[in-house]
């Protein structure tokens, strides 16, 4: 019974030294550790701040983002309701030219005139599709001088300087690849 009460008596010895040696490492590092914790602590102190900031910020630029995003999209619509607005006044005034060239040419078949009409949409269509600035030029360059020739031929009709019997300029403009 004795070496169990050694055996005791060393193993308590032995927790009281690693508990001692632990008290003794604890109070040498006390202040490494404390300063440890500071610097711990002010990071992440640091860090939110940082965070926060950032999350300000970005919360801002998505705020410039969406009122940009929203004026340019108002921008956009009323240059399509303007673009719409004009299509239609385009097709408004290619009807009056269709007139124009049956009340002209009253012996001139009536396919004649709608081709002559469908023409000069097709080329509107094509400006309106076209991509590039050069294209869109390009396009209106000939829906102009198609519409100018419907037009002189028919007032050249009209004022009795044109004898032929159809509108040859118009013709000619229609056979142009």
């Amino acid at each position: 019974m004795n070496t169990f009460k050694d055996w005791i008596f060393t193993l308590l010895k032995l927790f009281q030294s690693v508990k001692d040696e632990n008290l003794r490492w604890q109070t040498v590092n006390h202040e490494q550790q404390a300063k440890l914790k500071q610097a711990q602590v002010l990071a992440e102190k640091n860090l939110a701040d940082d965070l926060k900031k950032k999350s300000i910020r970005l919360e801002h630029d998505i705020a410039l983002l969406r009122t940009k995003n929203s004026a340019e999209l108002a921008m956009f619509k009323t240059k399509c309701k303007q673009d719409i607005k004009d299509y239609k006044q385009y097709l408004a005034a290619l009807d009056q030219l269709k007139l124009s060239i049956q009340t002209s040419y009253t012996h001139l078949p009536e396919a004649l005139a709608f081709t002559i009409h469908h023409h000069a949409k097709q080329l509107l269509n094509k400006l309106w599709e076209a991509e590039s600035l050069e294209e869109k030029m390009h396009c209106e360059m000939r829906l102009i001088s198609f519409m100018t020739a419907v037009h002189d031929d028919a007032q050249e009709h009209l004022q009795g300087r044109e004898s032929k019997k159809l509108p040859e300029k118009t013709l000619d403009l229609l056979q142009q690849p």
